[in-house]
């Protein structure tokens, strides 16, 4: 009691730790932050978005599947084929992405092909968007429903038939949603008469 408390010893921190830096790190991802890194500008074709971002999980899900893609605004967008519209649903699924959010259609008119359907899916684990696209031509609006992948996709998929005419094989029961079942037409063409058929 009473005397000169004896020091702990401090560990010898080593050679490296001693001498001045730069010392080596965590090794880095491609960013230099060990975050992998998207482009700042907008890449387009399938070649140079899956070359650019190769590890993204969409990517490596839809390599075989895809036709065509596009990375814009930090958005991704993969076409396929319409007879592939189910299995990529399937094969992004079983990627992570578990959150079908919306699907919904734009019309090229006059252009060919003239329908493009937009598919949003979301996985929540990774923090990531992909859009899987198909685009169908004015003389066959027929595509395989995917309410057997995402049933969520039911309604959507009736508002597209309803407002574009686009017919879903297997779906369980395509009726009308917004317009009256007897109404003529679909009203978001681009050919449909401004004030409907009279």
């Amino acid at each position: 009691m009473g005397g000169t408390p004896t020091p702990l010893p401090v560990p010898n921190p080593g050679p490296t730790a001693q001498s001045p830096g730069p010392h080596p790190g965590p090794e880095p991802g491609p960013s230099g932050t060990g975050q992998r890194e998207y482009p700042k500008e907008a890449v387009s074709g399938k070649d140079a978005v899956f070359a650019a971002i190769p590890w993204n999980e969409a990517v490596v899900a839809l390599g075989e599947l895809a036709t065509d893609a596009k990375w814009d605004r930090q958005e991704l967008t993969i076409t396929v084929g319409r007879e592939n519209v189910v299995a990529a649903c399937e094969a992004v699924q079983a990627a992570g992405y578990n959150f079908f959010e919306d699907m919904t259609a734009v019309d090229w008119y006059p252009q060919e092909p003239r329908i493009q359907l937009s598919y949003h899916i979301l996985s929540q684990g990774l923090k990531q968007r992909v859009r899987i696209a198909v685009k169908l031509d004015s003389a066959d609006l027929t595509i395989d429903s995917i309410t057997g992948v995402w049933p969520s996709a039911n309604f959507y998929e009736r508002e597209v038939f309803d407002l574009f005419g686009v017919k879903f094989s297997g779906h369980p029961g395509l009726t009308r949603i917004m317009m009256p079942p007897d109404w003529k037409g679909h009203p978001l063409r681009k050919d449909y008469p401004v004030e409907g058929y009279r």
